[in-house]
């Protein structure tokens, strides 16, 4: 029988019991989603492409959420063996799929933007 969205939330934190937080800790994080929407209208980037696209991101962070977006399936690294070497990063399929989800968001993020700075702004004073 399917768990329902309570007792999916209600699992001990950091285990593979609750999917909705195992994958907002992926997604979740600070540069994870910029990176997927930097590789969504390519076919493939070089890291310093990555890299120049996302302003404020350091290389080693950069590397760090590649790793762990490649290592989720979200992200496909290929390193074609030529001197010197180059490797180019590209969103699997199941990284596409991903991305109607994160566009949504985005949408709703520009749509109510002002009115959660306005609350924001509120709550402070």
């Amino acid at each position: 029988m399917e768990k329902s969205l309570k007792e999916y939330l209600a699992a001990e934190p950091g285990t593979m019991d609750c999917p909705v937080r195992s994958v907002l800790d992926r997604i979740g994080d600070k540069w994870a989603t910029l990176v997927l929407l930097v590789l969504d209208d390519v076919d493939a980037l070089r890291f310093n492409e990555v890299h120049k696209a996302i302003g404020g991101i350091s290389q080693k962070m950069l590397t760090v959420t590649l790793k762990t977006l490649e290592a989720d399936g979200l992200v496909s690294r290929t390193m074609y063996p030529q001197i010197p070497p180059r490797v180019e990063y590209a969103l699997t399929p199941r990284g596409r799929s991903l991305l109607p989800h994160i566009h949504g968001l985005v949408e709703w993020s520009k749509e109510h933007m002002r009115e959660i700075l306005a609350s924001r702004a509120a709550y402070v004073a």
